[in-house]
């Protein structure tokens, strides 16, 4: 089960509370301020080559120039060297189902069943059950790069900290006044985040905007070729048919049809597989298996789906191996705790053939893992790298609240509010780590940078 077990709900919340602040003797809110680079640190352009591995040859040299593109873009696809790193920090124990890849740029926009426009965590690749204060100090560390990246001063970009850590720490105080089933069902529904904006003209733009990707998801993007209801619209090189593989993509979605719980197979039973093309994704991700299928009825009412291979979580080497058989079970379990709303054809699926110690983290053989989704939606425009320099600081407490909300789903919340008290002390020592830790990776960043003019990185 990858959901951690660390509370019994049968204590009550003041006794769990009081756990929660006897912590802070052991492991002081302060310590979690430290970043010291480690005598015996691994090198982490060794930590990427090693992961490259087990992912498609062909495709990192452009994985690696998406990363060469700044400081925050290393770290987006550094995800194994962070975790490798935050080892050797001090850990509260206090486990959660983590995100595994926290960063600003993997929070977005996105429907609910029921159409309701959602703001919440939205790649779970990573995601495995690790002490809650690791997927903080990402976000923290990706809050500073991508302020100085948008030329925001010293002073600014440690506030972007400070108000994501005191959202965090708010939501998380909030939900452990609640009853389980209602903390449980919390969500942010995004026009009610855009209604708070003070701004005007950032407010009009923003639901503007909101309202032009609602109106996307119901054209499907234009993913579909004009010229043809059953096939999809190619976008070289990074969308594209590769007929060798089609066959096994097509055994693999019809692996996971067959494996869905009856009440969601019977709504995919009336529709057929019609075409399949590969695609390039993010930055992390890229080098892995994707690829988009595109299902129709008789009457071509279409419906996308993505088939993306899991893989062995950056963080189990450290935190410890998720007991699933299956990797994409890992993925789609993970998310399916934290979000709010769930794409209800989440499901999992895999591919016949050899498979690597790599690709699984534990065994070799049975082919590639894989978990399916709709096609994810656009994310929430100005949102990410290319984020607008005056939205950040009401994006960087968006984020803060809304990990809080998704690690309250795992959390034993009133310990998690013992530990953490009014905010203030742990809140300047995830401050200070974000600043240390983004000048170390924007020395990785150089020195991976240096890897690829030494041609010992392949770039695109």
């Amino acid at each position: 089960m990858t959901q951690a077990r660390t509370f019994s709900p049968l204590r009550t919340r003041q006794d769990r509370y009081e756990a929660g602040v006897a912590l802070r003797k052991t492991i002081k809110r302060s310590s979690h301020a430290l970043w010291l680079p480690p005598a015996n640190r691994r090198d982490p352009v060794e930590i990427l080559l090693e992961q490259g591995k087990s992912r498609i040859a062909d495709l990192l040299p452009i994985r690696h120039q998406r990363m060469k593109a700044s400081p925050f873009a290393f770290l987006r696809g550094a995800a194994a060297v962070m975790a490798s790193d935050l080892s050797f920090t001090p850990q509260t124990g206090l486990k959660v189902q983590s995100c595994g890849d926290c960063h600003l740029a993997n929070f977005g926009c996105y429907p609910s069943p029921e159409g309701i426009p959602v703001f919440d965590i939205n790649d779970f690749d990573e995601t495995a059950p690790a002490t809650f204060e690791w997927d903080l100090k990402r976000l923290a560390t990706s809050l500073v790069l991508a302020g100085r990246e948008a030329s925001m001063s010293d002073k600014a970009c440690q506030g972007l900290v400070t108000s994501a850590v005191g959202s965090y720490v708010g939501e998380i105080a909030r939900l452990a006044a609640l009853p389980p089933l209602r903390a449980w069902n919390e969500r942010l529904d995004v026009r009610d985040v855009i209604s708070r904006i003070e701004d005007d003209d950032i407010r009009t733009g923003m639901t503007e905007k909101l309202q032009s990707q609602l109106r996307a998801i119901s054209s499907h993007f234009g993913m579909i070729d004009p010229k043809s209801a059953r096939r999809l619209k190619e976008r070289p090189p990074f969308v594209t048919r590769l007929p060798q593989q089609n066959d096994l993509v097509r055994a693999a979605f019809a692996r996971y049809v067959s494996q869905l719980p009856p009440e969601r197979r019977i709504v995919l039973d009336r529709y057929a597989l019609q075409d399949v093309l590969f695609k390039v994704v993010g930055i992390g991700s890229v080098g892995t298996f994707c690829a988009l299928g595109l299902f129709t009825t008789a009457d071509n009412e279409p419906l996308i789906l993505q088939i993306k291979e899991a893989q062995s979580s950056v963080l189990e080497p450290y935190q410890g191996a998720v007991d699933m058989p299956n990797h994409g079970e890992r993925v789609v379990t993970g998310q399916r705790i934290m979000q709010a709303a769930s794409d209800p054809f989440l499901g999992w699926t895999h591919t016949t053939g050899k498979r690597t110690a790599a690709q699984t983290g534990r065994k070799a053989g049975g082919g590639r893992d894989f978990y399916v989704r709709q096609t994810k939606d656009v994310r929430l425009a100005a949102i990410g790298e290319k984020i607008q320099d005056n939205l950040l600081p009401d994006y960087a407490a968006l984020c803060g609240r809304t990990l809080g909300r998704a690690h309250g789903r795992s959390a034993d919340l009133a310990m998690l509010a013992g530990y953490l008290g009014k905010g203030h002390s742990f809140a300047r020592a995830i401050t200070e780590f974000a600043v240390l830790y983004a000048k170390q990776s924007e020395a990785d960043w150089k020195a991976f940078t240096q890897a690829i003019a030494e041609k010992r990185v392949s770039c695109a």
